[in-house]
C-alpha cells in the first residue's frame, strides 16, 4: 500500500513541478527577450518619465507596449506584479519529487553499489550536501568575481569549472540516472536562491527605497539582473538532467559524466545563441550564430560517439526452442519480486502470478531486455543470459499458459 501512494505523490507532484516549471522558464525567457528587444523610447513624456527602454508587440488579438525603467519609476502603482512563486513552487515541488523518488528509496535509486557502497543515510546525506556545497560556491564566485572588471568572463569560466567537477564526483558516486537528476537539481536550487536571496531581496530594497522617498541604488538592479542572466543560462542545461531520466544510453555509459556535461555546454550554447538573436536584430551584437554552431557541433559528435558498434548474433546454450512462462519464472523470482513480489510493488507493479505478468509483458519487455533499465542499477545481478531469455519468452508471444 506505501508504494502505492508513492505512486500518486510521484505522479501528482510530477503534474506541479512541470507546470510550476513552465511558468518559471516562460516568464524567465520571456524577460531576457524583452530586455533584449527594448528600443529606446520615442515619445518625449516617456523620457521625462525616465524610461529607458520601450516595445510594441501584438499577440492574441491585442497590441502591447511594455516600457522599462532604468532605475525607478517616478511613482509606485496601487497594484505591483511579483515574479517569484514561479521560482519557489518550482523547487518545492521538485524537491518534494527529488525526496520521494529517490531519497525515500535511496538504496534502490540512489545508491550503486559498483560505484560506492554507501549506507543509506550517508547517501541521502551526500546528495542533499551537492545542493548546498554547490550553491555556496558558486554564491562566493559571484560575489568574489562578479564586479571585477571582465568579471562576467571570469565568473563564467569558474562555474564551467564547478559544474564540471559535480559532474564527475556525482556520476562516480552515485546511480547514473541518480547522479545526472542530481547535477540538475544541484542548479535549479541555485537558481531559485538566486531568486530568494538576490534578486527579490534587492526589489524589496529598491520598493522601500521609492516608497521613503530616498534616492534608489542602482546596484541592486545591477546584482539581480546579472543572476537572472545567469538563471537563463542554467535553464536548458537543467531540463536535460531532468529528462535525461527516459534515457538509459546516455547516464548507463562509462563516461556519463562527459555526457553530461556535453549535453549542458550544449544547452548552455544554445541558449546563448537565442539571447544574443533578439540583441542582433537590433543591430547590437554580430550575429550569434557561431555559439548555435558550436552546441550542434558537440551535439552532432555526443550521437557519433554513443552510436552503437555492430553486435554479432549471441548464441544462448542450452535455451529451449518455445521460452513459456515455467522457464522465466524462475529468473523473475530472483531478481524481480524484490521489488514487484508480495511484499514490495515499485510503481505498483507485481510480477508474483501468471495474470500480472501477463499483464506486464510488454514493459517487462522494453525494460529488462531493450533498455536494460531494470533491474534498478541491476541491484539483483541479471546476467545477459536471462535477459535473453526473457527477451526469447516475449518474442515467443509471451504466453502465461500452457
Amino acid at each position: 500500500m506505501e508504494s502505492y501512494f508513492l505512486d500518486w505523490a510521484n505522479l501528482l507532484l510530477r503534474w506541479v513541478h512541470v507546470i510550476t516549471a513552465i511558468a518559471w522558464v516562460g516568464s524567465s525567457f520571456y524577460f531576457v527577450f524583452l530586455d533584449s528587444s527594448l528600443t529606446p523610447p520615442v515619445d518625449e513624456d516617456l523620457k521625462r518619465q525616465g524610461v529607458s527602454g520601450e516595445l510594441w508587440a501584438v499577440h492574441g488579438g491585442g497590441f502591447y507596449h511594455p516600457v522599462k525603467f532604468a532605475v525607478s519609476p517616478p511613482q509606485l502603482p496601487s497594484h505591483l506584479h511579483w515574479f517569484y512563486w514561479e521560482s519557489y513552487s518550482t523547487w518545492l515541488s521538485g524537491f518534494s519529487l527529488f525526496t520521494i523518488s529517490y531519497l525515500w528509496s535511496a538504496s534502490t535509486y540512489l545508491i550503486d553499489k559498483s560505484r560506492m557502497d554507501w549506507a543509506p543515510a550517508e547517501a541521502i546525506a551526500v546528495a542533499l550536501g551537492f545542493l548546498v556545497v554547490f550553491w555556496l560556491l558558486y554564491d562566493g564566485i559571484c560575489r568574489f568575481f562578479g564586479q571585477r572588471k571582465n568579471g562576467d568572463a571570469i565568473v563564467g569560466g569558474l562555474v564551467l569549472v564547478l559544474v564540471c567537477v559535480a559532474a564527475w564526483l556525482a556520476c562516480h558516486w552515485f546511480a547514473g540516472r541518480a547522479a545526472f537528476l542530481l547535477v540538475g537539481a544541484m542548479i535549479a536550487t541555485s537558481m531559485s536562491a538566486n531568486v530568494f536571496f538576490w534578486i527579490i531581496p534587492g526589489q524589496r530594497t529598491v520598493v522601500g527605497q521609492i516608497k521613503a522617498g530616498l534616492p534608489v541604488d542602482p546596484i541592486h538592479g545591477k546584482r539581480g539582473k546579472q543572476r537572472s542572466v545567469h538563471n537563463t543560462y542554467f535553464t536548458l542545461p537543467v531540463l536535460f538532467a531532468m529528462l535525461s531520466n527516459h534515457y538509459s544510453f546516455a547516464y548507463t555509459h562509462p563516461q556519463n559524466w562527459l555526457i553530461l556535461i556535453g549535453m549542458m555546454f550544449a544547452g548552455a550554447a544554445i541558449r546563448q545563441f537565442f539571447v544574443m538573436r533578439h540583441g542582433h536584430k537590433l543591430g547590437r551584437n554580430p550575429h550569434p550564430w557561431p555559439y548555435a554552431a558550436a552546441g550542434v557541433v558537440v551535439l552532432l559528435g555526443l550521437i557519433a560517439w554513443l552510436r552503437p558498434a555492430p553486435v554479432a548474433p549471441t548464441v544462448v546454450t542450452a535455451q529451449p526452442a518455445v521460452v513459456g512462462y515455467e522457464q522465466i519464472k524462475p529468473v523473475l523470482a530472483e531478481r524481480c519480486y524484490l521489488c514487484h513480489g508480495e511484499q514490495v510493488q515499485m510503481k505498483n507493479v507485481r510480477l508474483d502470478s501468471p495474470e500480472q505478468v501477463q499483464a506486464h509483458a510488454q514493459a517487462i519487455y522494453q525494460q529488462a531486455v531493450v533498455s536494460k533499465i531494470m533491474p534498478m542499477n541491476n541491484a539483483t545481478g541479471i546476467t545477459d543470459a536471462e535477459r535473453a531469455l526473457i527477451g526469447a519468452w516475449f518474442q515467443g508471444g509471451a504466453k502465461t499458459a500452457p
